[in-house]
């Protein structure tokens, strides 16, 4: 197992700015339009949320359910993925992306691989399945990124500690990052346990006094949802490593 703290500071390859689900919300949100958007606006670094099909296939979608972001009804990963293929998860958007699928984790990676662009996968089981489902994302990733330099390799992030160990058992060299919406407590010993190289948090958590701790314990320091100038500012001047932003019109990524 990797220890946080034996990761040296140069060893993180990706960019300060990250578009949050593809763009933000100027297109369907984890669909490849939205990656492809988000790309022409400069972003070289995307997030995206992924599970698994009922026959085990990892797809792109945030909620458990189908309802909010595509034509379909029910919980996704109860599904076989010969379903959840005919959806469409764009018209709930707009128009202009009628017919849009639900993309597989596979689809997306091929894009990154082939545009030079980085991801930063989030672990999003379905509720109950979140080893499982660390261990499958971990393992596909592992498999798709295996003839890439390390400095291609995804970050693999999650809120969920099991999802994160099972991330870690199938594939210990890839990079992690635990999510954090509030400082529960032992988060500490759960990152280092869990070999993560970077802390995710939601951006109001961050002030001076946890990004040293952060620092202290050899993680990588990121934050989301950022949409606001102000709280872009107070990031850069707590020298954040990552800024996940919806704004993608907004924001100009660093080159």
């Amino acid at each position: 197992m990797t220890n946080a703290a034996a990761q040296p500071a140069h060893e993180w390859p990706y960019p300060r700015w990250i578009a949050h689900r593809g763009a933000g919300k100027l297109a369907p949100e984890n669909t490849l339009a939205a990656l492809r958007l988000g790309s022409t606006y400069g972003y070289r670094m995307f997030e995206c949320d992924a599970k698994l099909s009922a026959d085990g296939v990892a797809f792109l979608l945030h909620d458990d359910t189908l309802d909010r972001t595509t034509n379909g009804r029910g919980v996704a990963g109860e599904q076989p993925w010969s379903a959840l293929s005919q959806i469409d998860a764009g018209s709930w958007h707009s128009l202009g992306y009628a017919g849009e699928p639900l993309p597989t984790l596979e689809r997306i990676a091929r894009f990154c691989l082939a545009s030079g662009h980085w991801l930063n996968i989030e672990i999003k089981p379905t509720t109950g399945s979140e080893r499982a489902t660390g261990l499958a994302v971990a393992q596909l990733a592992q498999h798709l990124w295996a003839d890439q330099p390390d400095t291609q390799t995804p970050l693999l992030t999650s809120f969920k500690p099991e999802a994160l160990a099972g991330a870690q058992e199938a594939a210990p060299g890839l990079r992690r990052g635990l999510l954090l919406d509030t400082l529960w407590e032992g988060w500490q010993r759960a990152a280092s346990e869990l070999g993560c190289q970077a802390l995710v948090c939601n951006h109001r958590l961050w002030t001076a006094e946890l990004r040293a701790e952060a620092r202290s314990l050899g993680l990588r320091a990121l934050a989301y949802t950022v949409n606001e100038p102000e709280d872009v500012q107070r990031l850069l001047d707590l020298q954040l490593d990552g800024i996940i932003t919806d704004k993608v019109d907004r924001f100009k990524p660093e080159a």
